[in-house]
């Protein structure tokens, strides 16, 4: 949009906003229709350097935002009308805000004088996201005595808050008056915009920002280096990484140290084969034996959150002396209460400084003992799983790990899908790009992340999916249509919620009666015609040959397809708790 084509006082100040944030480096915007928020949607679909998503689910389309932005590390927008469309958003601001991840979120409303009035798709929007935002600002109405500058210092605030000091969410909430339609007035832009028309004239931001720029240096820290020095066994716990640089420092420090690493499957590492990586950690201390012939000193968390509940388990037993986090923020990841020494850093630059104080350390025999042990897990669940004799959830992942091509995308769905990629991943030399919604941990909007964080990484991508999951989201199926490489949805259809059938409350005999409809919850239904409504293909192999077959078919095509596998609940449970006895007994113990 031209300064001489705008046609009237609304536009003027959302000419600015979306300009300035161009220039701030946010050109991806996704737009829920709406009347209220028109001035916001026409000058972000007229900007001829911006990228517009447009879906009519303003939850779905908030996931797919934090999607895109969890791929590509780039702040995203959103835009919505006024009323519950600004409400739906909120379940995907919460995941961003604790995924840590910038986005600007752009809401319309009504004037102050129609608040509290009763007028339509009228609710109070001021502060509505609570503390899950960095930054939160209402502007009032465009008019004469509004400075343009409002606008332009508003957004490039939001722009730095949303970055720092700790990324998350920020939230503008932009009240307008009549008219919405870009209606010609007497309006003159050019007399509007006198006083800021030699920063139009420019590229750069309005306000520019900067930050101190001091990277963590602890190479001074002599008890950190006295603990890594004296510890006789230790281990590196690995959740969430960010780069392939973040990936191969904690490598080089394992191999300095060498001490072993217990990867999560969101680190990126989990399938690496690299010597020191203890791939089948999980399943090794599910076994009593195990754990009772192995204590650690020190424990070097770095990164996220461990997804394995026995990860947590083993620790809280354990109780090691030393317990160090290093984390990109000032938050408290401690769940158990137990960290001794909190490190605020980034991951590379804390390996790069600690790197050259420590001393290296020779093999020792507990690191082979965990490699010996994790080669022979790997042995036992290939033979169980080729063993069996219908298709399963594990062997599902598994066949996934192996199948999937290099430098691809993986997304995985919370409660079982994320945990049998963690458990039952193969081993392999590929760089697979993971992404999850690990921050809450809710099963809303997966279909909608999965589609933005493709879209973001723009390659082949994989989602695996329950079904209660898929039919949380069943509307963002439409969202695949903004997706031009394969996406592949495999989702796991076990008439309801595997994941209580692993909780205690399964097993409670006085609610026996309603565990199934309750927890359960079994809906008896199948997902052709869902694939049918979206244009999707659709596939539902019967064995595990087949589904090799159809998946390696899928996510070489040049189309999106689903993949619906129905498994039965009772046998999953009962596979793994097979594999369990098997870890865990004496006969049979690989330890």
């Amino acid at each position: 949009m031209k300064i001489e084509e705008i046609p009237n006082i609304n536009y003027a100040a959302t000419y600015l906003m979306i300009d300035e944030l161009v220039r701030s480096g946010v050109t991806f915007f996704c737009i829920a229709p709406g009347s209220r928020s028109s001035p916001l949607s026409i000058a972000a679909a007229r900007h001829p350097k911006t990228q517009t998503v447009i879906h009519y689910d303003e939850r779905g389309l908030a996931f797919y935002a934090l999607g895109y932005v969890s791929a590509t590390r780039k702040p995203a927008a959103l835009i919505c009308s006024s009323g519950t469309a600004v409400a739906n958003f909120f379940p995907a601001v919460v995941e961003t805000s604790k995924k840590k991840l910038p986005l600007i979120l752009l809401t319309a409303d009504r004037p102050t004088e129609l608040q509290n009035t009763g007028a339509l798709q009228t609710i109070d929007q001021d502060k509505i996201f609570g503390s899950y935002v960095r930054w939160q600002m209402t502007l009032p109405p465009p008019d004469e005595h509004v400075k343009s500058e409002v606008f332009l210092t508003t957004i490039d605030q939001a722009v730095f808050m949303s970055k720092n000091p700790m990324p998350g969410p920020v939230h503008i909430n932009c009240q307008f008056r009549e008219p919405l339609a870009p209606e010609p007035s007497d309006f003159n832009p050019a007399k509007s915009l006198e006083s800021i028309q030699s920063h139009l004239n420019t590229n750069e931001p309005y306000t520019r920002y900067t930050t101190g720029g001091i990277k963590s240096d602890i190479s001074s820290d002599n008890h950190l280096i006295s603990i890594l020095d004296n510890t006789k066994r230790g281990i590196i716990a690995v959740g969430k990484l960010s780069s392939k640089e973040e990936q191969n420092a904690v490598l080089s420090l394992s191999e300095k140290l060498q001490w072993p690493i217990f990867p999560d499957i969101v680190s990126g590492l989990r399938s690496f084969p690299h010597p020191n990586i203890i791939h089948y950690y999980d399943q090794l201390l599910s076994s009593r034996e195990f754990c009772s012939q192995f204590s650690i000193d020190t424990v070097l968390h770095i990164g996220g959150r461990i997804t394995s509940k026995r990860f947590y388990q083993y620790i809280e037993a354990q109780q090691p002396k030393n317990y160090i986090t290093v984390l990109g923020h000032s938050l408290r990841n401690d769940p158990l209460h137990i960290v001794t020494l909190r490190i605020k850093s980034k991951v590379t630059d804390f390996i790069a400084s600690l790197l050259p104080t420590i001393h290296p350390k020779t093999e020792s025999d507990y690191l082979e003992f965990f490699r010996a042990a994790s080669q022979k897990t790997e042995e036992i669940i290939d033979n169980f799983l080729s063993q069996q004799n219908t298709i399963n959830e594990p062997a599902v992942a598994r066949t996934i790990s192996r199948l999937i091509p290099d430098l691809s995308g993986l997304f995985l769905s919370n409660s079982m899908p994320v945990r049998d990629m963690d458990m039952f991943a193969g081993i392999h030399n590929k760089h697979i790009e993971i992404g999850g919604n690990r921050g809450a941990s809710g099963i809303d909007g997966i279909i909608a992340s999965a589609c933005g964080f493709a879209r973001g990484l723009d390659t082949p991508t994989t989602l695996l999916i329950g079904d209660l999951a898929f039919l949380h989201d069943l509307n963002s199926l439409f969202l695949t249509k903004t997706i031009s490489l394969p996406f592949v949805i495999v989702v796991i259809n076990n008439n309801g919620g595997g994941i209580f059938s692993f909780l205690p409350i399964a097993s409670n005999t006085s609610i026996s009666d309603i565990f199934d409809p309750y927890f359960g919850t079994p809906h008896g239904l199948e997902f052709s015609n869902a694939a049918k409504m979206f244009g999707l293909y659709y596939e539902n192999p019967q064995n595990i040959t087949d589904f090799e077959i159809a998946y390696s078919i899928a996510i070489n095509s040049k189309h999106s397809t689903i993949i619906e596998v129905k498994t039965d609940r009772n046998d999953n449970i009962r596979l793994h708790r097979e594999l369990l006895k098997i870890y865990a007994s004496g006969g049979q113990n690989p330890f």
